[in-house]
């Protein structure tokens, strides 16, 4: 039976290197997919990961009915076997709903891939629909550290290395950014309740937080 799969995990996990590998795959075995993205590092009209891997996808705006959009491709003679869909937080919740419908309707496989929340530790519209939505949700194995070496869980917004909590929800930028421009960096929850990031925590030391004393 033909799924929505919803892959998450916080930024720099791997989300998009493994949709390129489902891709690459997929299409060895004579497969084609469609691909949809939107607002990707690489820019407009394109699905890349990290590690220097760039295929074409099909940008996704705020009006398109990716539905629509699909049933028009296979109605001029285009072929589909399957979906992908990358950076699926900035997805519109009906857009999601689109996506399932292709699924149940279309018969494809669906592979969304995303995080689940914002720099402020909020559900993205998409992705909360995603979970709604989706027949699985599988949690991507490799797991990204916070500057202190334990699991990152959380995804900081910075600017001048320093974390902020306030502006719109959608801010294109990157984990790799100079210290001077908006930035993302990932952070154990510890240390995003703190407001910690390794430029304003000095993280070259990388010693543990201690207690404080209060003498009696």
């Amino acid at each position: 039976m033909p799924e929505l799969v919803f892959f998450s995990g916080t930024m720099d996990c791997g989300k998009s290197t493994l949709a390129l590998q489902i891709e690459h795959n997929r299409s060895a075995r004579g497969l084609i997919g469609m691909i949809f993205t939107r607002n990707d590092r690489a820019g407009e009209g394109k699905l890349s990961s990290r590690l220097g891997l760039v295929t074409d996808a099909v940008e996704v705006e705020d009006g398109t009915d990716l539905y629509a959009y699909l049933v028009d491709h296979l109605s001029r003679g285009g072929r589909a076997d399957y979906v992908i869909a990358d950076e699926a937080q900035f997805l519109a919740p009906d857009q999601i709903d689109q996506l399932a419908r292709v699924v149940d309707d279309l018969g494809l496989d669906v592979y969304a891939f995303g995080i689940t929340t914002d720099f402020r530790s909020k559900l993205f519209p998409g992705s909360q629909r995603l979970v709604e939505l989706a027949d699985r949700v599988e949690v991507l194995q490799v797991e990204a550290l916070c500057w202190c070496g334990a699991r990152a869980t959380h995804n900081a917004r910075t600017v001048g290395g320093v974390m902020v909590v306030e502006g719109a929800q959608v801010v294109v930028g990157d984990v790799d950014q100079s210290l001077d421009e908006v930035g993302y960096e990932v952070l154990c929850r510890r240390h995003h309740r703190r407001r910690m990031t390794s430029a304003s925590a000095h993280a070259g030391t990388l010693s543990p937080d201690v207690l404080p004393i209060v003498s009696g």
